[in-house]
């Protein structure tokens, strides 16, 4: 029989997830907004970042199903360990990279680790009870976004002292957070939980586009058209502020401080109350409709005040969009197949962030600055209506063990 649930202890292990995560994500943000930058002193064309960008995106496609069916079977630590490591890796190429193809190693490396995003969201799943995922995830969401709000601070300020310096401080930081989990993350996987016999893990993803009309295979797609808006949008957010407003390397990293201040604030203090009084469909078309508007108010921001009024906008949505949309599944599925529902939808999120930053540069580039952001707002509508014709998702039942 299973025994009771100490909740304690899970919000200890919640509490160090979310340490991990902070940690991980300062690092990258540190990185993230200098990478066109740095490709733009290699002579890269606003199309080459993209694919720079998307270089992640493809590494993270290919290995996020895979991770997901390793931490089921092997746990969910080993799994969070080996992506801690490729991420500090990637991070010293991009320090000492000497071309554009160094670039577009490290960001495939990185990506690599990156496909344990979904594992991430499993250890949750594993570690609190299901009406209580979307609150948890929120703080999840809110710790990393405390990262990403110092990360590019950080970035801006020691980007002074030379292009490695950023790279070999968050691969520092990285190397410290190994060691972190490693003595203090538990396994949050049972370990008398037996991994189901499953088909090839891309089966499931051919599965959502066989059945589009389950409510999993809905809600993974809205997942991925809102993560798709979000990547065209940290694609060119870079290339549209220095056209626009002469935004360079040492002032880009406020301008995601400034947006990171909101996620924290909105994603710690708004996801519980709303998602418990609207509840997590009326939540999702919220979030969707409030990015919609944040990325059409982008381009139509004359002056860097009225821009400055239309950014928060971006956190309110992704701060109500994405924990609902990843609460509803894993409600949506068998418990002994969380961590393969979300490396599913990681996958198709990595298809989304692997597309958008190649179709948004490009846009940039031949049809204008305004165009990406546009377009990102038509692509999270489609997101939107979906979000409107979902049914009740109630929680499978449990496992008779």
């Amino acid at each position: 029989m299973e025994q009771p649930r100490n909740s304690r202890q899970d919000f200890g292990r919640l509490a160090i997830l979310i340490a991990v995560a902070t940690v991980d994500l300062m690092g990258a943000a540190m990185v993230f907004p200098l990478i066109p930058f740095y490709a733009l002193r290699f002579n890269s064309s606003p199309t080459t970042i993209g694919i720079i960008l998307a270089s992640f995106s493809l590494a993270q496609l290919a290995s996020a199903p895979l991770w997901g069916r390793v931490s089921d079977r092997y746990g969910r630590r080993p799994a969070l360990l080996i992506g801690l490591a490729a991420l500090g890796f990637g991070y010293l190429i991009v320090g000492f990279a000497t071309s554009k193809w160094m670039l577009l190693v490290a960001r495939a490396v990185q990506g690599a680790g990156g496909g344990t995003t979904g594992v991430t969201q499993a250890y949750v799943a594993d570690t609190v009870r299901p009406e209580d995922r979307a609150r948890s995830l929120g703080w999840l969401s809110a710790g990393t976004n405390v990262g990403t709000a110092l990360g590019p601070a950080i970035g801006a300020w020691t980007v002074h002292l030379g292009q490695a310096w950023p790279c070999v401080i968050a691969a520092i930081l990285c190397a410290i957070n190994l060691a972190f989990a490693w003595k203090w993350l538990p396994e949050s996987r049972k370990p008398d939980a037996q991994p189901r016999k499953r088909q090839p893990v891309w089966h499931g993803v051919l599965d959502v586009l066989r059945h589009p009309q389950r409510a999993s295979s809905r809600l993974t797609l809205i997942y991925a058209l809102g993560m798709f808006g979000q990547a065209a949008l940290s694609a060119v957010l870079a290339l549209y502020l220095n056209a626009t407003f002469k935004v360079t390397e040492e002032t880009i990293g406020y301008f995601f401080v400034y947006q990171g201040i909101f996620s924290i604030v909105l994603r710690s203090a708004l996801v519980g109350p709303m998602v418990d009084r609207l509840g997590e469909r009326k939540a999702m078309i919220l979030g969707a409709t409030s990015l919609i508007l944040g990325f059409a108010g982008f381009p139509l921001a004359p002056k860097i005040w009225v821009l400055a009024l239309v950014i928060p906008l971006i956190p309110i949505g992704t701060a109500l969009l994405f924990p609902a949309t990843t609460a509803l599944l894993s409600r949506s599925v068998d418990k002994a197949d969380f961590g393969l529902a979300m490396g599913i939808a990681q996958a198709f999120a990595g298809i989304s962030r692997m597309v958008s930053p190649i179709t948004s540069t490009a846009l940039f580039e031949h049809a204008g600055p305004r165009t990406p952001f546009f377009a990102a707002a038509g692509v999270v509508g489609v997101g939107g209506l979906l979000a409107t014709q979902l049914k009740p998702v109630k929680s499978p039942a449990p496992d008779p063990t």
